[in-house]
C-alpha cells in the first residue's frame, strides 16, 4: 500500500506501508471438527452401532435445530483418524473461506427435474467413475465421459420418450466407503486406499492427509470449470453429429439393431432441421448435475452455505459441493452421523439400499431426510444384486407406498454384482448388471411402481473391468486394460449395451439379452 507526505520543501513524496494480508480465522465448528477429526474412533471397527428404537421408528423431531456440525453428537462410520488436528483445522478454515462450487439457483433446478422424474414425468441417468482420481481431471477423461452419457442420454429419450435428467458422479466423486479399512501387502498392515481426498494410492502415500481436501475442492472446481465451458461452447450441440461407431459390436444381429436406433435418432434430428424446428436452445446445450457420495462430512460441512433460496428469499442451508449427494449403504443408519448431517440441507440427495435393510430402516430414513414429503426430495438408488432383489425390492416398494413420500427410484445395478475373476481381479459380469436392471424394470411394473432412472459405475474408455458385453470381454480379457483403483466400470460400449437395453424393454416390454442374438 502507498501514500504519499508532504515534505518540508512542500513537495510530496511517497511512503510506503506494508499491510500483511488478512489471515484466515476457522470457524468454531471447524476447529471442533478438526478436534473431533485428529481424536475419533471408527465405529465399524471398534463397536456397533446400536440403533435405539426410536430412530428405527422414526419417532426423531426433525424440526429440532440443525446446523452443519450437529452431526458432531451421533456416532460415526467410515471415520477419518487424521494426525495432526493443526492441521486439519488449516485444511477446513481454507475450505470454509473459498467460494461455493453450485449455485441454489442449479440446486433448485435439478430439484425440479427431479419432481418430475418421481411423477413419471422425466427419466435420470446418473453415472461415472467408482472414485475419481485427481489424475482424472483431464480435457480428455472429461470429454470421454461426458460423450458416453451424452450418447447414452439420446438412446434413452428414444426409447423412454421421457425427458433426461443427467447426473454425472464427477467434480467430487474421490472418497470410497471400504469393506477393510485396512491391508495386509508384503506382510505389513497398512491403510486401505480410501480415495484421493484421503489418501493415495501409493503404498508410501496411505496415511490420511487432510490437506488432500483441499485439494479435492480444486480439481472438483476445475473439472466443473471445464464441464461448464464446453457445454455453453457448443459440446452437446446437437446439430454437430456423434461418432456412433459400433465396430466393438461382435454380433451382426445385435449390430444392425443398434444401427437401427441410431439411424432413427439421426433421422428424427434430420427432419427437425428440415422444418425448421431445430432452432430451440435446448438442441444446443444440455443441463448437467455433479454429484457425489458425501461421505466425507468435514468436507461437507465446510462447503454447506447460508444462502438466499431465489424462490422466496430466505436464507437455507446449500451444500454447495455438488448439486446433488448420495448416502452410501454402509453409512445410512438412522441415528448416525450422515443422516444426521443430510436431513438439513436443501439439495436433492440420494440413499443407497441394500439387501439387508428392513422395512421399518426404510421408512424411518425417509421420514427423517424428507419430513415434508416433497415429491423428489429423497432418491432410492437400489442395490440388492442379480440374485437379491426379486426378494428384497417388493417389499419395499410396498412400504413407501404406505406412506406420503413421493420418492425417486432408481436402479444401480453395479454394486451388488461384484465378484472376483478367474485370475483374481474385482469385477462384474455384464449379464448379472443387465439381469438386475431387467428385473426392476419388471418388478416395478408388477407393483403398479415405476423406475424412474439407472446409476451406473461407468468410463468412457475403452477399459476391461468387467466381462460380457457386445464386446464379449471374458475373464481373459480383463488383462488389457484394467485400470480401476476400486471397483470395476462399464466401458464405453458396455455403458452403451445398457442404453440400448432400457431402450429395447421400454418399446418391446422386455429386456432383449445380448447372449440370445449371439450367433451359436
Amino acid at each position: 500500500m502507498v501514500h504519499e507526505s508532504a515534505s518540508r520543501s512542500g513537495s510530496r513524496s511517497p511512503v510506503f506501508i506494508k499491510v500483511d494480508p488478512q489471515k484466515l480465522i476457522p470457524s468454531e465448528g471447524a476447529i471442533r471438527t478438526a478436534k473431533l477429526r485428529s481424536n475419533s474412533v471408527d465405529y465399524t471397527e471398534s463397536q456397533t452401532i446400536q440403533e435405539q428404537s426410536d430412530d428405527l421408528l422414526g419417532n426423531i423431531d426433525n424440526k429440532s435445530q440443525w446446523d452443519p456440525t450437529s452431526w458432531h453428537t451421533k456416532p460415526i462410520v467410515q471415520d477419518v483418524l487424521y494426525s495432526s488436528m493443526e492441521d486439519v483445522e488449516k485444511a477446513l478454515e481454507k475450505l470454509e473461506a473459498l467460494p461455493p462450487l453450485v449455485s441454489p439457483y442449479e440446486i433448485n433446478n435439478l430439484q425440479e427435474k427431479l419432481r418430475d422424474a418421481a411423477l413419471g414425468k422425466a427419466f435420470v441417468l446418473q453415472g461415472g467413475d467408482c472414485a475419481e482420481l485427481f489424475d482424472y481431471c483431464s480435457q480428455e477423461r472429461i470429454e470421454s465421459k461426458m460423450k458416453i452419457l451424452l450418447q447414452m442420454s439420446l438412446v434413452l429419450i428414444w426409447g423412454t420418450k421421457l425427458p433426461l435428467v443427467r447426473i454425472g458422479r464427477i467434480a467430487g466423486q474421490f472418497a470410497k466407503p471400504r469393506s477393510k479399512l485396512h491391508e495386509e501387502v508384503d506382510g505389513k498392515v497398512i491403510p486401505s486406499f480410501r480415495g484421493d481426498n484421503i489418501n493415495g494410492f501409493d503404498m508410501s502415500e496411505r496415511s490420511p492427509d487432510p490437506s488432500r481436501l483441499v485439494s479435492a475442492y480444486f480439481h472438483s472446481a476445475a473439472s466443473l470449470n471445464f464441464i461448464r465451458s464446453s457445454l455453453s461452447s457448443g459440446f452437446a450441440d446437437l446439430h454437430k453429429p456423434f461418432d456412433w461407431s459400433l465396430s466393438h459390436v461382435q454380433s451382426s444381429e445385435v449390430k444392425a439393431r443398434y444401427r437401427a436406433v441410431v439411424d432413427a435418432i439421426t433421422e428424427g434430428l434430420s427432419f427437425m432441421k428440415t422444418v425448421g424446428a431445430d432452432k430451440s436452445s435446448t438442441l444446443e446445450s444440455i443441463d448437467f448435475y455433479t454429484s457425489h457420495e458425501g461421505l466425507m462430512l468435514e468436507f461437507e460441512q465446510c462447503l454447506t452455505r447460508k444462502l438466499r433460496d431465489p424462490r422466496d428469499g430466505e436464507s437455507k442451508w446449500y451444500n454447495t459441493s455438488a448439486h446433488f449427494l448420495w448416502i452410501g449403504d454402509r453409512t445410512r443408519q438412522s441415528n448416525g452421523a450422515h443422516v444426521e448431517y443430510f436431513r438439513g440441507i436443501m439439495n436433492p440427495i440420494g440413499v443407497k439400499v441394500g439387501p439387508s435393510m428392513t422395512v421399518d430402516e426404510l421408512v424411518a430414513i425417509l421420514d427423517i431426510l424428507d419430513p415434508d414429503c416433497i415429491a423428489g426430495k429423497v432418491t432410492l438408488i437400489t442395490r440388492y444384486g442379480a440374485g437379491n432383489i426379486s426378494k428384497a425390492l417388493p417389499p419395499h416398494i410396498a412400504a413407501v407406498k404406505r406412506t406420503k413420500h413421493k420418492v425417486v427410484w432408481m436402479s444401480d445395478p453395479c454394486h451388488g454384482n461384484t465378484k472376483a475373476s478367474t485370475s483374481g481381479l474385482k469385477t462384474r459380469d455384464f449379464e448379472d448388471i443387465m439381469n438386475e436392471l431387467a428385473l426392476a424394470l419388471q418388478i416395478h411394473k408388477d407393483n403398479h411402481s415405476q423406475l424412474n432412472g439407472v446409476h451406473l459405475e461407468l468410463t468412457g474408455d475403452a477399459v476391461t473391468e468387467c466381462i460380457g458385453g457386445s464386446a464379449r470381454l471374458t475373464d481373459e480379457d480383463l488383462q488389457i486394460r484394467y485400470d480401476t483403483v476400486c471397483d470395476p466400470r462399464l466401458s464405453e460400449s458396455q455403458s452403451l449395451d445398457v442404453a440400448f437395453l432400457i431402450a429395447d424393454w421400454c418399446k418391446k416390454g422386455k429386456m432383449l439379452s445380448i447372449a440370445e442374438h449371439s450367433p451359436s
